[in-house]
């Protein structure tokens, strides 16, 4: 405790006694409440030798020179004092016991200062004392309260007021001391220097809350009106506690992020703003700001706030969840398989919130999920329907993003239906269709003519790919005999397939052969047919006739002998080989033809009054069919 125990005065006196020089003791500070009295307690020694017979003494006020015309407090030969002091002083010691105390009453501010006592033995033997003592005027209690008050720890707390004043004793109580204690009035205690005081003690153990608390003390004075009040403000130590924080937080990419951490300490804390043990910013404050521009998905995270302080420390944390859509889908897997295999593909992305993943082909959805940043496709036992571009496609609420892949499956060739042999004009195109991957290696083999043609052949054959589909097409001269046999042949690392080429369409093959001249001239031999048979019945119906006259027409001979007037020698040829034939009764087909010439010469021919166009072409059409 600071308060001073009491120590009996008999040393002074005892000193005293000794005599030998000239000496005082007095308090050098003293004080009292403004209205009540104080007793200032005095001393004094003088050489024995003086022997005084009678001792006289003054009290001088803030001045210990006579010359200087001080106040006269009290003056034990005349009682002529200063008009501050009439009535308000008097002696309460005995001057010849060395005894030198003063008894001040109804004390006001005014009366507040040095006190100085001259001990007056007669003659010249008078002496000021350079000791004096002060006196403070009052108006409130003195509360102590411990330098350092920490939460949590048990602190005295005490109340002193001073009690000098004989006639009034002060008494103590506690005001605002509700939920700290109960109070302990320990008395009158002397101290030091031979002055009183009255104290009481407050125990109690401090919280947090207690900080600022106004606690006060008051000095009553029994059978009087007199009251003085005293206050303290507490100022309790306690460590941080972060009373304001973020709670989770959301923002889309790209947006303004405020992030704001508040601590209650004593004293303020230095607040610190951290992430994966990084120091964003710090400051010695109650609160502190964290300003995030232009959020990124890399910013998402936990960030944390430190609060520390001499007395101890306080951490939260707080998530920030940064929006932002898909990136773009990344496939790690299988990418070319063999036919039969197992495929297994991963699909996965970054988002949040985790996206919708799905896996399409041709747009049709082979696999999907919710919420997760991952897509597993298996295709067991691929084929070669299972080849082509997949998407893999992530979207959420904030966007889509998506990738192609490729699966390639790689087979044995396989020969389509399409593959075929057919007649085009005067040749025949031999088409062999094979999908197989990779590319194969396509022969076209005639064993009639024990000829293999390969597609590297490119004046024979022609290749064109389209996806896993390769043709190749064989163009043969045609031939007046049936259509040749060939055998087309695919083959890559994975196996080979042999289809000998069904023939399309082999009864057009002479039309094909003869071309569009020849149908032309086939068309003319019809027309002449049917009118040759008209012209025949219409000349048997005039002989028949009765009617019938010299005059007209001659009837028409026909003959293998007559010949068309300018005709070339090679119409007459021609008849005569057709006679032949029809005599002999040979089969087999007609070489080709070539009626450029003979078309020619049927203008050249000279009118005859029996002889139509038609007629013409009817014979002519004769001897061809023939």
């Amino acid at each position: 405790m600071i308060f001073l125990t009491a120590l009996p005065l008999f040393w002074i006196m005892i000193s005293a006694s000794r005599g030998g020089h000239w000496g005082a003791w007095m308090p050098s500070s003293i004080s009292a409440f403004e209205g009540t009295c104080v007793s200032i307690p005095c001393r004094f020694d003088f050489p024995d030798e003086l022997r005084p017979a009678v001792v006289h003494g003054v009290w001088y006020f803030n001045s210990p020179y006579p010359k200087n015309y001080p106040p006269v407090v009290f003056k034990s030969r005349t009682q002529v004092v200063h008009e501050s002091f009439q009535g308000r002083s008097r002696l309460l010691g005995e001057l010849g016991l060395r005894n030198c105390t003063l008894l001040l009453s109804n004390l006001s501010p005014e009366l507040g200062g040095k006190y100085y006592f001259r001990g007056d033995l007669g003659g010249y033997n008078q002496y000021t004392f350079s000791e004096h003592s002060v006196l403070d005027i009052i108006n409130t209690p003195n509360i102590v309260v411990p330098p350092e008050v920490v939460a949590g720890t048990e602190v005295e707390v005490s109340c002193m007021v001073p009690d000098n004043c004989p006639e009034l004793r002060p008494e103590l109580s506690w005001l605002g001391h509700e939920g700290l204690g109960e109070p302990a009035v320990l008395g009158r205690l002397r101290e030091d220097e031979g002055t009183w005081v009255q104290v009481s003690l407050l125990h109690f153990v401090p919280t947090r809350e207690a900080n600022g608390h106004r606690l006060g003390c008051q000095a009553s004075f029994p059978n009087t009106t007199l009251q003085f009040e005293g206050y303290a403000s507490l100022d309790v130590k306690y460590p941080p506690v972060i009373v304001e924080m973020n709670s989770s937080v959301e923002a889309i990419e790209g947006s303004h992020v405020s992030l704001l951490c508040g601590a209650d300490s004593n004293p303020p804390p230095l607040l610190t703003w951290m992430r994966d043990g990084t120091v964003l910013r710090e400051a010695v404050a109650e609160s502190l700001l964290l300003e995030l521009e232009e959020v990124t998905p890399a910013e998402d995270g936990v960030y944390a706030c430190l609060a520390e302080n001499a007395y101890g420390q306080d951490n939260r944390t707080v998530g920030l969840s940064v929006m932002y859509a898909p990136w773009k889908p990344t496939v790690n897997g299988t990418v070319v398989a063999v036919e039969g295999e197992t495929v297994s593909i991963l699909c996965s992305t970054q988002s949040n919130p985790d996206p919708i993943l799905t896996i399409f082909k041709e747009k049709q959805i082979l696999a999907t999920v919710i919420y997760e940043s991952e897509l597993q496709l298996e295709l067991p036992a691929v084929s070669p329907e299972d080849d082509g571009e997949y998407w893999c496609v992530a979207e959420n609420q904030y966007g889509q993003r998506a990738t192609a892949f490729n699966l390639s499956v790689e087979f044995a060739p396989v020969l389509l239906l399409e593959s075929h042999c057919a007649a085009a004009r005067d040749t025949v195109q031999c088409l062999c269709v094979v999908k197989s991957n990779p590319e194969p290696s396509v022969a076209f083999e005639l064993p009639s003519r024990n000829v293999t043609v390969n597609d590297s052949e490119r004046e024979f054959v022609y290749s064109e790919r389209s996806g896993l589909v390769l043709t190749s097409i064989l163009t043969l001269r045609a031939q007046a005999q049936a259509p040749p046999r060939v055998i087309c042949t695919a083959r890559n690392l994975y196996g080979a397939k042999s289809l000998e080429l069904p023939f399309q369409g082999a009864h057009r093959l002479m039309w094909a052969k003869i071309g569009p001249v020849g149908a032309v001239v086939a068309f003319a031999i019809l027309i002449a047919i049917v009118c040759y048979i008209t012209q025949t019945r219409r000349k048997k119906n005039v002989t028949e006739s009765p009617s019938f006259s010299a005059g007209d027409n001659p009837p028409v001979l026909f003959s293998s002998d007559f010949r068309i007037s300018g005709a070339p020698e090679k119409y007459e040829s021609e008849r005569r080989l057709g006679s032949e034939r029809r005599l002999l009764g040979l089969r087999g087909e007609p070489p080709e033809l070539d009626l450029s010439y003979s078309h020619s010469d049927l203008g050249k021919r000279p009118t005859k009054d029996s002889y139509t166009l038609t007629e013409e072409l009817a014979e002519y059409a004769e001897i061809r069919v023939k």
